[in-house]
């Protein structure tokens, strides 16, 4: 039973119960990808039903992580399946359990405005778009938010980082550093792509292939008829 009720494994050379990197990253990504197709179906469609089966698989998932063992939940299995062959990437366990509590909160205080007073308004939306910034952010880039105030709200140390950024390295590699030409053509691009903003919101929508065209109203006919006698 204990085995079952656990958070993280033992590894030598580890002082703190880990988790596989991969799969947490692998398993943010498929959470991404289903919060998405939810977002637009609501958002364009009008249409709920994904965005309640979502919603309810997200807290179902991170209910099975906190409370039971990540082993079992949805996500982490089916990330497994997909990265296993990888080489695993440890991290500390701790200041996972902390951040995917505070998704467990997240997904409960959505569950209740969807399932419990059946809404779907501004709030909804802004939980749902924070949903997703956290799961684009460990799945593409490895930051997990939660981890970051791990040590500002439990005031304690973190250890085994995703990415090695706790251990506090003296000197970075040069090849992880943005020289300043690198990071002037960056501002340089996304200005211009700013400037292009007013110009591109004046352009009419492109024609759609195959797509039938409204033929232009013909003029009305004009009937001329011959003047009677007397006329």
């Amino acid at each position: 039973m204990s085995a079952i009720l656990s958070f993280g494994e033992s590894r030598p050379g580890y002082d703190v119960p880990v988790l596989n990197e991969r799969e947490a990253r692998a398993a943010a990504g498929i959470l991404l990808l289903l919060s998405v197709i939810a977002a637009i179906n609501a958002a364009l469609l009008e249409n709920f039903l994904p965005m309640r089966l979502v919603v309810t698989l997200f807290f179902v998932d991170f209910a099975l992580r906190v409370l039971v063992n990540p082993r079992f939940a949805p996500s982490l299995v089916l990330a497994r399946l997909i990265v296993g062959n990888q080489q695993p990437e440890f991290t500390g366990a701790p200041q996972k359990r902390f951040a995917w509590s505070l998704g467990l909160g997240l997904a409960a205080a959505v569950m209740v405005m969807i399932w419990g007073f059946n809404i779907a308004g501004p709030w909804l939306m802004a939980a749902c778009m924070v949903c997703m910034a956290l799961l684009y952010l460990e799945a593409v880039f490895g930051i997990c938010v939660g981890c970051k105030l791990y040590p500002l709200v439990m005031r304690r140390a973190v250890s085994h980082c995703p990415g090695g950024v706790c251990a506090m390295k003296p000197r970075r590699d040069p090849m992880t550093r943005a020289r300043k030409a690198e990071v002037a053509v960056l501002l340089a691009v996304l200005l211009g792509i700013a400037a292009l903003i007013p110009v591109v919101a004046t352009m009419e929508p492109p024609a759609r292939p195959g797509a039938a065209t409204t033929p232009a109203a013909a003029p009305a006919a004009v009937s001329i008829t011959a003047p009677g006698p007397g006329e």
